[in-house]
């Protein structure tokens, strides 16, 4: 909706992977399974997260654990079947009454969805996208800002964010394990207290124009006439498999290229996709078609800047440019849904409560 309305979007080649997605099923386990000592195997029964942390092992961050495995998988030591590649998580030896005392839930998720008891055997597990630090830059207050050409910050008056959609930007590159939660409660309750107060300043609302609404219904009906086209799961099932394969756990300029060009051609099938159900009411197809130009504006952003940050940080990894680079990238990145334009935005590093620290090597 934001982008839609011309907002922009903040550090949206930020995507968390969660290293333990149960495989062909996409539903996260906890990394608690690690916290209560389980661990990840490839396919030769080695625990390879002690080659990758030494240190933290199993317990690394997010992003190391995701592209640990994903390295195993892509040099052949990952397993494979119907499932597709993925690498195991070893439970078994914590025993049936441990599992079932502290992960129960897991253990719930597994049978229903791996069809495995994991005190019988290890789940079959893969990296899946979990968490997205980017979205609408955001105040402390949740006030959504907007830069101007001259360098200037503006509020967008009315629009307030919390949660995932906003990016305060706390979480930076990396979230840890957890804090979605408490950025929620920390900033929900300031938008709360400020809300009230933005309101009273802010002028009545207009009236939706004749055009306005005119536009909002052409959106919904916009693929009543369309005879010849594709049904909307094929095009977003292609969607899926062209941000996996280009925009995922490791990114390269040349696959990026590769990958915008075909989301391009996506999008110009997205506007010629066929409904073989025109009902007014409980349109699912529909609704599939606007959930589906929704991911597509979110991948065309997450695209864009992706490609525009040349670096490593966190989650984001390239392996054209495998370092960080905090001379030319220690700020955020701003894409421009009207002109799909890119710029940076300066991290404010103005001491509040205590002085300010550098940035250091992360090492496990």
């Amino acid at each position: 909706m934001a982008a839609r309305a011309g907002v922009q979007l903040q550090d949206m080649e930020m995507w968390q992977f969660h290293p333990t997605g149960i495989a062909g099923a996409g539903v996260l386990v906890t990394e608690g399974c690690r916290g209560e000592g389980g661990y990840l195997l490839n396919k030769d029964g080695e625990r390879f997260m002690e080659r990758y942390a030494p240190n933290a092992k199993d317990l690394a961050s997010r992003d190391v654990v995701a592209r640990s495995m994903m390295t195993e998988i892509r040099e052949g030591r990952g397993l494979d079947g119907p499932l597709g590649p993925h690498c195991l998580l070893k439970l078994d030896h914590l025993g049936k009454e441990t599992l079932e005392a502290r992960l129960p839930g897991v253990c719930e998720l597994s049978r229903t969805f791996a069809h495995i008891d994991p005190a019988d055997g290890p789940i079959p597990v893969l990296p899946t996208c979990h968490y997205m630090m980017g979205g609408l830059p955001t105040k402390v207050s949740g006030q959504v800002i907007r830069m101007n050409d001259d360098g200037t910050e503006q509020d967008v008056l009315g629009l307030f964010a919390v949660g995932e959609i906003a990016c305060v930007s706390v979480h930076g590159a990396n979230r840890l394990g957890g804090n979605s939660l408490l950025d929620l409660v920390v900033f929900g309750r300031a938008a709360g207290q400020h809300l009230g107060k933005a309101l009273d300043a802010t002028p009545d609302p207009k009236a939706a124009s004749d055009v306005e609404i005119s536009a909002s219904l052409a959106r919904l009906n916009r693929w009543e006439s369309n005879k010849d086209g594709e049904e909307p799961a094929v095009i977003r099932k292609d969607l899926q498999l062209c941000m996996q394969l280009n925009f995922s756990v490791f990114r390269s300029g040349d696959a990026m290229a590769e990958g915008l060009e075909q989301l391009q051609a996506i999008q110009k099938r997205l506007e010629n996709a066929k409904l073989s159900d025109n009902s007014t009411e409980f349109n699912t197809q529909r609704i599939e078609c606007l959930e589906l130009d929704n991911l597509m504006a979110t991948a065309l952003a997450t695209a864009y800047a992706a490609n525009f940050r040349t670096e490593s940080r966190g989650a984001h990894s390239r392996e054209d440019y495998l370092d960080r680079d905090d001379d030319n990238w220690l700020c955020h990145s701003l894409y421009n849904p009207v002109t799909q334009g890119m710029s940076k935005r300066d991290v404010n590093m103005t001491p509040k409560l205590r002085e300010a620290f550098p940035p250091v090597k992360r090492t496990y």
